[in-house]
This record gives structure tokens, C-alpha cells and sequence, in this order.
């Protein structure tokens, strides 16, 4: 019987828990931008878990989609990753237009924090040489 489980590879789940910590924070400071200028609502809150949640997701399916096309021939993986870049981006479009469409969320709470993991990953380099 053949196992059809792929296992998450460590990288996959290091990479992940850095852009969730890079969320997290870049979310608690927009949170404190929306209070401290007196925009802070309910729905600032719940617009920011739906963006945050779409990003850290998005990363994380991208980083299952590079694991799954490191292990195909180079068409395949080509093929493979644009797939799942279309999917990933139908995603990311229906779960925007449904943060906007619904009144419970802020537009640009759901929206602004798709671009945290880019700062994240903008950073990453800081962050290494720190470590070393």
C-alpha cells in the first residue's frame, strides 16, 4: 500500500514559524497604528486575522508546493508551481473580495497584511547575520 502523507519538511516548518512571528508583530503594530490614531474597531481586528491567516496560508502552501517540485524534473516543476501560484492567487483574490464584501471586516486590514511576509522576507537577511 503506498503512503500518499507527504511529510512537511523541516525547512517548510522553520520558514513558516518565522513569517508567523513576522505576522504576528507587523499585525499588533497596524493594530496599534488603527488605535492610537482612533480608527480601532471590531472590525480592524477581525480584517487583520483574515489577512494575516490568508498570508501566513499562502506562504505555507507555497512552501508544500516547492518541497512537493524539488522532487520533479524540471518541467514538471514548472508546471507544478505555476499551478499552484494560480490556485494560491484565486485564493488570496476570493478571500479579499469576500473581506471587503463583508461589512464584519476592515478592507485595509484584510488587505495590508498579504504583504507582511514580503517584509518579513525583506528582513530575513538582518536577521540572519545576526545570528551567525
Amino acid at each position: 500500500m503506498v503512503n500518499n502523507k507527504m511529510k512537511i519538511d523541516n525547512v517548510v516548518k522553520k520558514e513558516t514559524k518565522y513569517i508567523i512571528i513576522w505576522v504576528g508583530l507587523l499585525s499588533l503594530l497596524m493594530q496599534s497604528v488603527f488605535l492610537v490614531t482612533g480608527f480601532w474597531d471590531i472590525s480592524v481586528l477581525l480584517g487583520n486575522i483574515l489577512g494575516a491567516f490568508v498570508a501566513v496560508l499562502n506562504f505555507f502552501l507555497m512552501g508544500l508546493a516547492i518541497q512537493r517540485a524539488v522532487q520533479k524534473s524540471e518541467d514538471d516543476a514548472k508546471k507544478s508551481m505555476n499551478v499552484s501560484s494560480l490556485y494560491r492567487k484565486l485564493m488570496i483574490f476570493v478571500i479579499v473580495i469576500i473581506g471587503i464584501v463583508v461589512p464584519y471586516f476592515n478592507n485595509w486590514t484584510v488587505i495590508i497584511p498579504l504583504f507582511f511576509p514580503r517584509v518579513a522576507i525583506a528582513f530575513r537577511p538582518l536577521v540572519d547575520k545576526g545570528n551567525k
